[in-house]
């Protein structure tokens, strides 16, 4: 059997990615997801926007965004177990982050930093207060994707929304600055969906730069994740690896997640970090949130989750 360690990344420095390559089609998977909640019958979160930025990707993306399972066989019932655990994921980790921005604001910050935005539509459908700035940062065809195809649909933001063009391994506080962020106000960041997609290296200077960026009062939520969870040994992992496999062929998609993050068995702990830089953490297991939610994972499943934890900081 192929152990985890054997499954190498196929990330090199400095690479870049359009939306359906790469790290870009993590992006579209997650939208796929907020799309397909957002068509059940009693919805844990809305994304109106979520179906409309999959869809363009091609009509195999509109599938998985559709919330039906037509493209599985009617006896695989593993495959739509595992696509609906998927879901239930996604929907819980955005419903506690949409939490988190509205607890932010209702604090009183009027400043948002997305890392790694993504196809991430909060700045669109959240209701934000008056006099509040989002600003997303992201590869620049990930942006460019997003903003033209929300513009064309006549989508308006309801707050300042300002799209900053650059990799995070790069010079990105520069760039935030220039996009008109003001590090003396108080701040609500959030890293959804990210951390293992950056070098051990890069992930460490992240943080360094948030808190030399953050004015007393601001906030950091992060959901860190590992792609199994402890305990599970490798037979386990490899059957996992092949029944994802299969649901990746049957609806004709090659989005292996496993090969996109970085391997690193030297990656520090995010709340430790956060700690570390002075931060007051609070840190909650993605299952319990889930069992809160009325989506508890199926202990017969329990092995095909990520390990996560949702973390919320402040200064």
């Amino acid at each position: 059997m192929t152990d985890l360690d054997e499954v190498r990344s196929v990330r090199t420095d400095g690479d870049s990615w359009e939306i359906t390559e790469c790290v870009g089609a993590t992006a579209l998977s997650v939208a796929a997801c907020r799309a397909a909640e957002t068509a059940q019958p009693q919805p844990l979160i809305r994304d109106e926007f979520a179906y409309l930025l999959v869809s363009k990707a091609g009509e195999a993306w509109a599938r998985l965004a559709s919330g039906r399972l037509d493209w599985l066989d009617d006896d695989d019932e593993y495959g739509r177990r595992v696509t609906d655990l998927g879901r239930d994921y996604q929907a819980v980790r955005t419903h506690f982050f949409d939490a988190y921005f509205a607890d932010a604001t209702a604090a009183g910050i009027r400043q948002a930093v997305i890392l790694a935005a993504g196809l991430d539509a909060r700045a669109y459908r959240l209701d934000w207060p008056v006099h509040t700035t989002v600003y997303e940062i992201d590869q620049p065809q990930v942006l460019a994707y997003k903003g033209a195809t929300l513009d064309a649909a006549g989508a308006r933001p309801t707050a300042t929304r300002r799209a900053v063009p650059i990799d995070l391994r790069d010079d990105w506080p520069s760039a935030l600055a220039g996009a008109g962020f003001d590090a003396a106000q108080p701040t609500a960041w959030l890293a959804e969906g990210l951390l293992p997609y950056l070098p051990a290296d890069a992930q460490d200077r992240l943080f360094e730069m948030v808190t030399a960026l953050s004015a007393p009062g601001s906030r950091i939520a992060v959901e860190a994740f590992a792609m199994f969870r402890p305990g599970a040994d490798g037979q386990r992992r490899q059957v996992s690896r092949e029944r994802r496999a299969r649901l990746r062929d049957r609806l004709g998609l090659d989005v292996n997640v496993e090969s996109l993050v970085y391997h690193e068995d030297d990656r520090a702990d995010a709340a430790s970090l956060l700690d570390q830089h002075g931060w007051h953490v609070q840190a909650v297991d993605s299952r319990d949130e889930a069992a809160r939610l009325g989506r508890a994972v199926p202990d017969d499943l329990a092995e095909q989750t990520a390990s996560t934890t949702l973390l919320i900081g402040r200064r």
